[in-house]
């Protein structure tokens, strides 16, 4: 009687020491989601903020500068639940005005373009690797999410479920290929 006992009582400590170490992994994948989202958005920010100062640089034509202002600008100011259409439009808006190279070398050629132009340049090849990795790590927690264990102790707690980041982060050929 004593035996079976003690065997339930291991039996049951092992498997809350399982299930500690899965609710610890999931917050260790939260919070790696979170450290994404943070540095997604710190890049998304940073590319229109470029796309704003290119715009009101003076160095590109009148309408290029105009679709390209309102485009960052709208993006800067997006609600949360909008925010993945505004920066698609960015996207769209920056290969749409640099798609041509005449843009690119009259960008280069103005007074700092050449580091105007660098700037977008990073600005705008980085907003894929964060997104990529922002994406990584909602995979990863949404995959632990959905094993039975995890929903039937619900170690997640209230955290929301996670949600990855759809956009159109293409960037624009001419920009993304410089050194």
């Amino acid at each position: 009687m004593i035996e079976t006992l003690v065997w339930i009582v291991v039996g049951l400590a092992v498997i809350g020491v399982y299930l500690s170490w899965t609710a610890g992994r999931l917050d260790r994948l939260h919070v790696r989601m979170d450290a994404a989202r943070a540095a997604l958005d710190a890049q998304l920010v940073r590319r229109a903020s470029v796309a704003v100062e290119v715009a009101t640089s003076g160095a590109l034509d009148p309408a290029s500068s105009l679709v390209l202002y309102e485009a960052a600008h709208a993006a800067r100011q997006a609600e949360e639940e909008q925010r993945e259409v505004a920066e698609s439009e960015l996207s769209q808006a920056l290969r749409a005005v640099f798609g041509d190279a005449a843009q690119v070398e009259a960008l280069r050629e103005a007074p700092g373009g050449e580091e105007a132009a660098e700037d977008l340049a990073a600005a705008v090849r980085r907003v894929p690797m964060a997104r990529r990795f922002h994406n990584d790590a909602v995979r990863a927690a949404r995959a632990l999410r959905t094993h039975r264990k995890v929903r039937w102790f619900r170690l997640a707690g209230h955290a929301p479920f996670p949600l990855a980041f759809e956009m159109d982060d293409e960037p624009p050929a001419l920009l993304a290929d410089r050194p």
